[in-house]
């Protein structure tokens, strides 16, 4: 069995180091599938799901809310800001969560208020999509 070293890792927790049989990783410009012998590369993560698949297990999702990875054809290194098991996310919490970040952003008065309001908006979106992607 070919296997390729994942290591997900944010900076105050280890999600993931050991072998797997695939991950697919959100890249800035879409989805990336990395097996084992991968082609060298760097790239920005959007938010969006790390789906890990190990051989005998059903995938493992978890949220990214960006970052970036480093693959070479022997591992995939994910440092991301934070992850959440998709399972863990709860749609109405995101909905009201969504709600208050858009006034947020309509009281905001400086630009970086608004520019980090936009950017919490956008992960919200992102992790509600992926919620009701999941659970049609």
């Amino acid at each position: 069995m070919a296997s390729l070293h994942f290591h997900l890792v944010s900076p105050e927790h280890t999600f993931i180091d050991k072998p797997i049989h695939m991950v697919v990783i959100p890249g800035i410009d879409g989805d990336i599938g990395v097996l084992e012998g991968h082609a060298p590369l760097l790239t920005l993560l959007r938010p969006g799901v790390i789906t890990v698949y190990e051989e005998t297990q059903p995938p493992l999702k978890i949220f990214v809310d960006g970052g970036f990875a480093e693959v070479t054809p022997q591992k995939c290194v994910a440092l991301i800001t934070e992850g959440i098991s998709l399972e863990a996310l709860d749609k109405q919490a995101l909905e009201l969560q969504i709600k208050q970040l858009i006034d947020d952003v309509a009281k905001s008065v400086t630009a970086e208020e608004r520019e980090k309001a936009d950017t919490q908006l956008m992960i919200a979106r992102a992790k509600l999509m992926e919620t009701l992607a999941s659970n049609p």
